[in-house]
């Protein structure tokens, strides 16, 4: 009986899924927002078409607000939610796999994690109303009332430690540690988990920020699915009545990432039979004036793939390297701006010399017409692949209420994308590249 209820329910979001993108693929839909007497601001999506939810909670509480000699708390405090809730009155104690099995039993889905922004916590569901109001009940008790189990602790600190030790026999691993280290210097961006790390974190330590991050009035909560907006707020509410209503007092503030004084250059040995090359610096943040201009001046310099310069120079032309990219990872802070490649040991100087001149010449001449016509092209008649599917525009609300952005922003992204000229991508790029003092890691060859 279970088995068939539970594959009727994945067929049922399956069907949905398919039925959303066809839907969502052909125009934005208006995004509602209000802020609860709790302090919790919430955006909503209404999708009367099919009858399922998607919920997104983020708290300002990612890894940017680790200290340095614990790195990685925020990631294991948020998984470590999902391994078993405290007894209520009225209902017992869960461990991880009876809460597994709970939610099975709904056929809903709560999830965890945390990224160097913020900690963020999902729920899908169906929206019958017998299910949803079990699945709200039962991710209430997750977000106010998880265990943090030591012997669990123990056990996935154990696994985390393998992980790590299995990806540093990576050449990838090594240099993206490097190339972090090197653009982010002492900012938390740049902090890393490691076994050191990882011994340091107690159970205390995880109880600790919980309490602290996780106040309502900190919560963004981004909401996408057949839900009225009455409905939101009673489950809102509902979502958060176990949490603790104190009142917010501001968290200290995190300084922002210091430009490069200096190009520098890593060159690590490494018995792998390919290179692996990053080069970069210091990007911009979300919230940039420049961000449109940047978008497509960089699917034209790295980020369209095969038709973007850098592949047509390193790869088209002289075969150093069979993939070639580039890209910005604003955030909060400035996000590192990254252009990576894989080539044999051998070629990796030429492929570095190569790629530099590339984006060189990129930030001091600009695109052309031709470029940026077809970039442009490209990016518009491709946005509907942006939110043809619930989680794709769940991802883009919740984008939209992290990072304070318009409430019109899909509605006028492809219009903005559209204004963007040659001299604008110029512009942009002279001011957020110094392409002289770039860092350079290698990591492959011999000493």
């Amino acid at each position: 009986m279970f088995a068939i209820k539970y594959v009727a329910v994945r067929t049922v979001f399956a069907g949905a899924l398919a039925l959303f993108g066809m839907q969502s693929a052909q125009a934005a839909l208006p995004i509602q927002h209000w802020v609860q007497p709790s302090g919790v601001a919430v955006y909503l999506v209404e999708s009367p078409a099919v009858p399922m939810v998607d919920v997104q909670v983020d708290f300002d509480a990612g890894g940017r607000r680790d200290p340095a000699e614990k790195a990685g708390l925020a990631s294991v405090t948020a998984g470590m939610t999902t391994k078993g809730v405290r007894a209520i009155e009225g209902a017992p104690a869960l461990d991880e796999n009876a809460l597994g099995e709970a939610w099975a039993d709904l056929g809903a889905a709560f999830a965890a994690n945390a990224s160097s922004d913020r900690m963020s916590f999902s729920l899908r569901s169906l929206t019958y109303p017998d299910l949803l109001a079990r699945a709200v009940a039962l991710a209430s008790r997750q977000l106010a009332e998880p265990t943090f189990p030591q012997d669990v602790w123990l056990r996935e600190r154990e696994r985390l430690a393998a992980a790590i030790r299995e990806a540093n026999t990576r050449p990838g691993t090594v240099a993206a540690r490097a190339f972090a280290q090197a653009v982010y210097g002492a900012h938390p961006y740049g902090y890393e988990m490691t076994e050191e790390t990882l011994a340091r974190i107690s159970v205390t330590d995880m109880q600790t920020l919980h309490a602290r991050a996780l106040q309502p009035c900190r919560a963004k909560v981004s909401i996408v699915g057949a839900v009225t907006r009455a409905q939101v707020d009673a489950l809102v509410q509902q979502l958060f009545a176990r949490l603790p209503m104190t009142a917010c007092e501001a968290q200290p503030a995190v300084g922002e990432v210091a430009p490069l004084a200096a190009a520098a250059q890593q060159n690590i040995p490494f018995d792998s039979a390919q290179a692996h090359v990053l080069i970069g610096q210091p990007g911009y943040k979300r919230d940039d004036p420049d961000f449109f201009p940047l978008l497509v001046g960089n699917y034209i310099l790295g980020g369209g793939g095969f038709v973007s310069r850098l592949t047509t120079e390193v790869r088209e032309k002289r075969g150093l390297s069979y993939s070639v990219y580039s890209y910005f990872a604003p955030g909060l802070h400035a996000g590192a701006y990254t252009v990576g490649l894989q080539t044999r040991p051998d070629q990796a100087a030429q492929a570095v010399q190569v790629a530099r001149e590339v984006v060189r010449k990129f930030v001091a001449e600009g695109p052309t017409a031709d470029e940026l016509k077809a970039a442009k092209d490209n990016l518009i008649g491709g946005f509907a692949l942006r939110i043809d599917s619930n989680r794709k525009l769940l991802d883009n609300v919740a984008n939209i209420a992290w990072n304070n952005l318009p409430l019109d922003y899909l509605d006028t992204w492809t219009q903005q994308v559209a204004r963007v000229t040659v001299a604008d991508i110029k512009a942009a790029f002279a001011r957020k590249l110094q392409p002289e003092r770039m860092v350079t890691v290698v990591v492959g060859g011999k000493p």
